[in-house]
């Protein structure tokens, strides 16, 4: 029997079925055991699973795990050099972010969209909170959709507490979209206000930190009644980027990408190395030096794991 997993808790698995039926199920031991996996979950949110139901119990057992489409990846909280598979077989990726209580740093969203580029899943920036942002605020979001946009990114601007989010709708409606973000930015608040009836736990930024504080524990996708799907995610407090090389890096910089292979130098990180195209851009201004700033610190992470 076929069907789609819904809720990963690490060691049971809630799927759903062909006939819209919901079963938890266990991992085979097989699969357990299986040298191929090597990210800390064998199976992820959105995977195709084929199970077989146990006998005197309303229970299953996942017996085969199906070939992923696409699937989005971040080191694993537990295991730093793992890595961990948040969903597979989605549309898009939409990053939750604010820039008050609590800020999202730039070197947050630059890894998101780094990693969303490297598994070729188009990525979105939903921006929270709208409704207590202050002047300054205004102006830093201006400058986020002028860089963003120009590489064509979809930026949005929400306020779930104020039910401000028909932004966001549109552009999930009818897809299968993974939602992240930093604790504190809203996300249970977000998806309360797309499916009411779910009735998320929230919690408030701390005042003493000004992070936020975890609700979510594991990552569940929930059906939403205009159409289409998402898929909430425990709240990261950092982004680890895994599987990709140092000389790789670049690529996956979206405004770097048209001065790939035009440096002196085949090899060329774009650090102090001589007749380097994208540091004369980044002095041109052709590239926004906050975004070079993300790579050199993105670059530097790479590094440190040699």
């Amino acid at each position: 029997m076929e069907a789609i997993v819904y809720k990963s808790t690490g060691s049971w698995y809630l799927v759903r079925t062909e006939n819209g039926k919901f079963i938890n199920c266990r991992l085979a031991g097989k699969l357990k055991l299986d040298k191929n996996i090597s990210s800390s979950n064998p199976i992820a949110v959105g995977d195709s699973v084929k199970i077989i139901p146990e006998k005197k119990q309303d229970t299953a057992v996942i017996t085969e795990i199906g070939e992923r489409e696409n699937y989005i990846v971040r080191s694993s909280p537990q295991q730093r050099v793992r890595r961990h598979v948040l969903a597979s077989n989605i549309d898009q990726a939409v990053l939750l972010a604010t820039l008050r209580f609590p800020v999202t740093s730039r070197g947050l969203i630059d890894r998101f969209l780094v990693t969303a580029a490297a598994y070729h899943i188009p990525a979105v920036i939903a921006f929270n909170k709208t409704d207590c942002y202050r002047e300054k605020e205004w102006e830093k979001l201006e400058a986020f959709r002028l860089v963003y946009q120009a590489m064509g990114y979809n930026i949005c601007q929400i306020s779930a507490q104020n039910g401000m989010i028909d932004e966001l709708k549109v552009l999930l409606k009818g897809k299968k979209t993974l939602l992240a973000g930093h604790s504190g930015v809203g996300k249970s608040t977000v998806i309360n206000r797309l499916l009411p009836e779910r009735k998320i736990k929230t919690q408030s930024v701390s005042e003493w930190s000004g992070k936020g504080l975890h609700t979510t524990t594991y990552a569940e996708m929930f059906e939403l009644p205009f159409g289409g799907n998402i898929i909430d995610t425990p709240g990261i407090r950092e982004w680890g980027i895994v599987d990709i090389e140092e000389a790789e890096l670049s690529h996956y910089f979206i405004d770097m990408q048209p001065f790939i292979g035009e440096c002196k130098f085949n090899d060329c990180l774009h650090v102090d190395e001589p007749g380097c195209v994208i540091k004369k851009a980044v002095a041109e201004g052709q590239i926004d030096f906050d975004r070079f700033e993300s790579y050199l610190s993105i670059l530097a992470s790479l590094q440190e794991r040699h």
